[in-house]
């Protein structure tokens, strides 16, 4: 039988929004400071683990209906297609392109295709850890 955890699933919510705002953040800072998509990644699977600790499994997996098996997949497939996309351009592999665009609300902006490789390394690594998570903390 479960307790009634009101504070703990309060607070919850509340680290959990930070805890991602903060995954974004790292994940955007990433190409200029240390981070990027394996920590961005790591930090996304750790909010999602503590509401599962301040819930429960079954919950979870009604508020987010993600399939983690596909979301690997589809971050493999991304970052194997940024990584090779450059051997098109007869440049060597892993090559990565950028440039500086004038966008409306940011004005001059930096923008590079290893945002879409680190893309790519996020979803595998939320899609991997949650699905290990998720296997070791089901009851049978």
């Amino acid at each position: 039988m479960r307790t009634n955890d009101v504070m703990l699933q309060t607070a919850t919510k509340v680290v959990t929004f930070i805890i991602l705002m903060f995954a974004v953040h790292i994940f955007f800072a990433g190409h200029y400071t240390p981070g990027g998509g394996f920590v961005g990644g790591l930090l996304t699977t750790s909010a999602i683990v503590l509401l599962m600790l301040a819930f429960d499994i079954e919950t979870v997996k009604k508020i987010l209906p993600i399939n983690y098996v596909t979301m690997t997949a589809t971050g493999l497939l991304l970052a194997l297609a940024t990584a090779s996309a450059a051997i098109i351009f007869d440049v060597p592999f892993f090559t990565h392109a950028f440039g500086y665009f004038d966008l409306p609300l940011f004005g001059k902006t930096s923008l590079h295709s290893a945002m879409l490789f680190d893309a790519g390394v996020y979803l595998v690594v939320v899609g991997v850890t949650m699905t290990i998570i998720q296997t070791i903390g089901e009851d049978e």
